[in-house]
């Protein structure tokens, strides 16, 4: 048996030897490359943080101490020390454990995890509970150098360093985005106040002046001279600056000096950032190479690196392509994304077009307000976002894009279910909240054919703010385009039947088209619309192909009152008095994760579901 199948909590990591460990972190990457090849998900970052996590499982007790996950996708390796190693053959899939730290799940995981950004902010909030409760746990946060890109994870810090409250802060940095400091005497002085005995002699010396006639002002005098003299040798870093205990930079790949520092912060009791600099996918040549590409991966053959999954064409693929020929037609076109590049399909635009491509980092609120400066200045700015990372900018849209009008186009990706990542990334919201946007256009394509004619027509034509929405992977069976603008219909009629009405927009329709079919073979004739646009309704051109009973069942991919249901049930009610309005979508929860096909069967959104409930309503 390897040590691996031995470690189920902190406790056994503890008995460990040193030379155990290290055995234990190989291990660890072979166990991890071999199950992420078969199931799918995050691998590079979780190659990256094995020696950390280990450092960190061995100086706290995550079932008791609080460790506070920033997005998650790096905590494979906790879960792996945490008991869940016989679950990991079901990792991300229906009914088994997530891809993200999941309370639910085990105790170990203090804090749901998905969206960038928060993790110090939720471990302030940990650290004062224990202190009003008279509790006595540490709280540690995780973070990485990308989402301190967000503007939240500096809300956090400002207010932590300021708060008195003991907790370790741990700056996983990748080498992507923090500065370095420089020069042999910086590193010298980081080695210097990394070390134990420089930090027991300044706890033991601040103890001392606390004690004697005179001492705390002795202590502050001493400390500003010394202060004054670190600053004249070495710029201060800006943790420093606001009040941390900085302590790094530190070899994120060395265990034995990662477990002692983790112990010297966990012991000084107060606000301290742990620097820690690591590499993405270590320890497996083809992630180490191309980490962006082994970040999020499907199923893949461990020795060549190459997906097992066919490549198929996807909504973010034409996108990218349609973005292209804009940018080369007109001058003013421009990209913002936030720190996916490749997720949105923007990468060969940024290579091709670098002036007019803006990468903000994980900052979607500005990433909202600066595409409203250029459109305010004459420029037409395409923000492609995540449906599920949109949502932080909510605000920006109404104040700095809807108030004023501004064309800018929000291609929105990723909406409606997304699958293996689940509930923190599902983008099920984003139609009720841009509803609420005054003269938001929101439009739903199909086909990847649609899609493009719907951007060129957003960019070239409207005036105003306009949303294109699509999902994940590709299009469905049915690949035409019938995006015609204003001058066309907002609607197109898929089938014609007399006893029903089913209406639904985006590649919902292949469910809803195999629904059809199943109640016409028991006697039940189904007419069949699906939406262009689903804000504003066309209520007009909806009546106009209605069946002969009024019977309407609308059929979304969103969460209850997320939607269009209520708002089309009641229009059709003002002009229409005889129409009989219900639906079906998603539910009044969040959905979990698991494949796309499973989760309309867990929601009632396949073919079988659809045309089961729409009896139901009938009888």
């Amino acid at each position: 048996m390897g040590i691996l199948e031995s470690i189920h909590g902190h406790e056994d990591l503890l008995a460990l030897s040193s030379g155990e460990r290290a055995d234990l972190c190989a291990e660890i990457r072979q166990f991890l490359i071999s199950n992420v090849s078969r199931t799918g998900g995050h691998l590079a970052g979780n190659l990256g943080v094995v020696e950390l996590t280990v450092a960190i499982e061995t100086v706290f007790n995550t079932m008791e101490d609080r460790l506070v996950f920033d997005v998650g996708h790096q905590s494979y390796v906790h879960k792996l020390l945490t008991g869940r190693q016989a679950d990991f053959a079901r990792l991300r899939q229906y009914g088994g454990i997530s891809g993200f730290p999941k309370p639910q799940e085990s105790p170990s995981d203090a804090f749901v995890a998905g969206h960038a950004s928060s993790s110090v902010s939720i471990a302030v909030g940990m650290a004062r509970a224990r202190t009003l409760l008279n509790q006595s746990y540490h709280v540690v946060a995780l973070i990485g150098d990308g989402a301190c890109t967000g503007g939240m994870a500096y809300e956090g810090l400002n207010d932590a360093a300021v708060s008195g409250e003991p907790m370790v802060i741990i700056l996983n940095d990748n080498e992507m985005s923090i500065g370095k400091n420089v020069g042999g005497l910086s590193r010298h002085l980081s080695r210097l106040r990394s070390s134990e005995d420089y930090l027991d002699a300044k706890r033991v010396y601040r103890e001392i002046m606390k004690k004697i006639p005179g001492g705390n002002a002795i202590y502050r005098m001493s400390s500003r001279l010394k202060n004054r003299l670190k600053r004249f040798l070495l710029p201060a870093t800006l943790f420093e600056n606001m009040g941390f205990t900085y302590l790094g930079p530190a070899d994120g790949h060395d265990l034995q000096s990662l477990i002692a520092l983790l112990t010297v912060a966990r012991d000084l009791r107060e606000p301290v950032v742990v620097h820690v600099v690591t590499k993405k996918g270590c320890g497996f040549s083809l992630a180490e190479e191309d980490p962006a590409r082994y970040h999020g991966i499907g199923s893949f053959d461990p020795e060549t690196g190459k997906k097992l999954a066919p490549k198929v064409k996807t909504f973010s693929d034409t996108f990218g392509d349609t973005m292209m020929e804009l940018a080369q037609e007109n001058e003013k076109v421009c990209a913002i994304t936030a720190a996916m590049p490749g997720g949105t399909g923007l990468l060969k635009f940024q290579q091709q077009f670098p002036r007019r491509t803006f990468d903000v980092g994980i900052a979607e609120e500005h990433a909202v307000s600066m595409a409203g400066g250029l459109a305010k200045q004459g420029m037409i700015p395409v923000v492609a976002l995540y449906s599920t990372f949109l949502q932080r900018g909510y605000d920006q849209i109404l104040q700095d894009i809807g108030l004023l009008q501004l064309h800018v186009v929000l291609a929105i990706d990723r909406a409606g279910l997304v699958g293996d990542d689940g509930p923190t990334h599902h983008g099920v919201f984003d139609v009720g909240f841009l509803r609420q946007v005054p003269q938001m256009r929101i439009l739903a394509p199909v086909s990847l054919a649609e899609q493009k004619d719907m951007l060129r027509w957003s960019v070239n034509v409207c005036q105003g703010p306009v949303a294109i929405r699509y999902p994940r992977g590709g299009e469905g069976s049915y690949t035409a385009s019938d995006w015609h603008g204003d001058d066309g219909d907002q609607i197109k009629c898929h089938r014609q039947g007399r006893d029903v009405t089913l209406i639904t927009y985006g590649t919902l329709l292949d469910n809803v088209l195999q629904a059809a079919e199943l109640l016409s073979k028991q006697g039940i004739e189904a007419t069949v619309l699906r939406l262009l646009t689903v804000c504003p309704l066309p209520v007009e051109q909806i009546l106009e192909k209605l069946s002969e009973n009024r019977r309407i069942l609308v059929v979304e991919e969103t969460c209850t009152h997320s939607g269009i249901r209520e708002s089309l049930a009641w229009e059709l009610a003002r002009v229409c008095p005889d129409c009989h309005t219900d639906g079906i979508d998603l539910g009044w929860r969040f959905v979990p994760h698991g494949s796309q096909q499973k989760l309309y069967e867990h929601c009632g959104l396949d073919a079988a579901s659809i045309a089961a409930y729409t009896r139901e309503v009938l009888a």
